[in-house]
């Protein structure tokens, strides 16, 4: 009897440790935490804070290994958009993620955790500075684009310049580079694009008559804004999609960063895409006034327009407050960010500059006349202005002071430069 009793506590003590195993086991299993690389950092790239996002099944704490960091230490469950801390220049192929979580059941303390690679990319805050002609990566070449369809090219940071053979009379309004490509548009739906560091462009077609103003480059996505609040996309320079704005108004410029396109236009309407230009929508303007161009440096999207009118953003371009700038009321065609610096140029060659993100602003020193900068770029530890009548100025001082180049053009008026 006594071991029939043995037997049948030993079958009951069996069954409840299985019982509680199976529990865990269950409670367990409703945890699964994996990561997904979401969206890669653009390269080579020359912000040295990039975004980076990922998703993740679980929420968690968050650890980086290699050469990467960031400030952003835990996770959420879905996408996550991470600020890696300032990266020199240099290629990074060891960056690692990884998310951990804590499992805390009645019986057991359990740690869950996986790693992700981020995806090599290449920081070039100084955009390589070798002006080698043969290169095909654009690195070292600037290019500015202007009225009956001219197009000039230096070689050597913005001193010297030399014509590019262009196929177009129609006025070019803006230029930019991404891909080893530049591309330039403007009136009547004009698009040209080179691939040999803009030493000579083809015309592709754009699908539109319409006049296109501004353009930009970012996640392997060429964004084109205009006439009527038409937008087009491209992944090459070459094909490119019809995207509904929702605006009727003009679209003047356009700018991309953290993940974000931004499209600016008259009556300060702002809009905003975060699905690689695919759809728009509105973001929160404080301002009536036309807002012509739009930059992006350290998380902070400035826009620049008439009347002396900037405006910024510091939420990823959703909402923007008016900022006071201590520059002359003068109309500000376009702003362009290098080296924590926001440059914008202006009516009457008047140049203003802020080293706190757009919050405030000084005057540079630069020439003053009846002339007009309508675009301005930096590259290379160099910013470039170009405007009416041929005029080039270009300053090595961080946007302090500017020195005037000599045109190939002479008197030709040009809209935009891009590096």
């Amino acid at each position: 009897m006594k071991n029939y009793l043995i037997y049948y506590l030993l079958i009951t003590l069996s069954i409840i440790v299985n019982s509680c195993s199976e529990g865990f086991k269950e409670e367990y299993s409703k945890y699964s935490l994996v990561l997904k690389e979401v969206t890669a950092i653009t390269t080579p790239t020359t912000d040295t804070t990039p975004d980076y996002t990922f998703s993740s099944t679980e929420s968690g704490t968050i650890t980086y290994g290699g050469s990467c960091s960031s400030s952003t230490t835990s996770a959420i469950s879905g996408n996550n958009t991470i600020t890696l801390s300032s990266l020199s220049d240099g290629t990074y192929a060891d960056c690692t993620i990884k998310v951990s979580i804590t499992v805390t059941t009645n019986k057991s303390v359990t740690n869950l955790s996986d790693s992700l690679t981020i995806t090599s990319f290449t920081v070039s805050s100084s955009d390589d500075s070798s002006s080698d002609d043969s290169s095909s990566s654009g690195s070292g070449v600037f290019v500015a684009v202007g009225y009956d369809g001219n197009i000039i090219r230096s070689t050597d940071n913005g001193t010297n310049w030399d014509n590019a053979t262009s196929p177009t009379e129609n006025h070019l309004e803006e230029v930019t580079f991404g891909n080893n490509t530049f591309v330039a548009v403007g009136r009547s739906g004009n698009i040209v694009r080179s691939t040999d560091n803009g030493s000579s462009f083809d015309n592709v077609s754009s699908g539109t008559d319409q006049h296109l103003y501004g353009v930009t480059y970012g996640n392997n996505t060429f964004v084109t804004v205009g006439r009527g609040g038409k937008i087009y996309t491209s992944p090459d320079g070459t094909t490119w999609t019809f995207r509904t704005s929702g605006i009727l108004t003009n679209l003047m410029g356009a700018t991309f960063g953290n993940n974000t396109f931004l499209a600016v236009g008259i009556y300060g309407k702002i809009v905003r895409s975060t699905d690689n230009g695919e759809t728009w929508d509105n973001s929160t303007s404080p301002t009536g006034n036309t807002i012509n161009g739009v930059g992006f440096g350290n998380n902070i999207f400035v826009g620049v327009g008439n009347s002396g009118n900037i405006v910024r953003s510091s939420d990823n371009g959703s909402s923007f407050d008016n900022v006071t700038s201590s520059s002359p009321v003068q109309h500000h065609y376009e702003v362009a960010f290098g080296n924590d610096t926001f440059v914008i140029v202006q009516h009457k060659q008047k140049i203003a500059r802020s080293e706190d993100n757009g919050t405030t602003w000084d005057n540079a020193t630069s020439a003053s006349s009846s002339n007009n900068f309508y675009g301005v770029e930096f590259g290379n530890n160099t910013f470039v202005t170009v405007g009416s009548n041929g005029h080039i100025y270009r300053s090595t001082d961080n946007g302090s002071s500017f020195d005037r180049m000599t045109s190939p053009l002479g008197n030709v008026y040009m809209r935009s430069v891009a590096f």
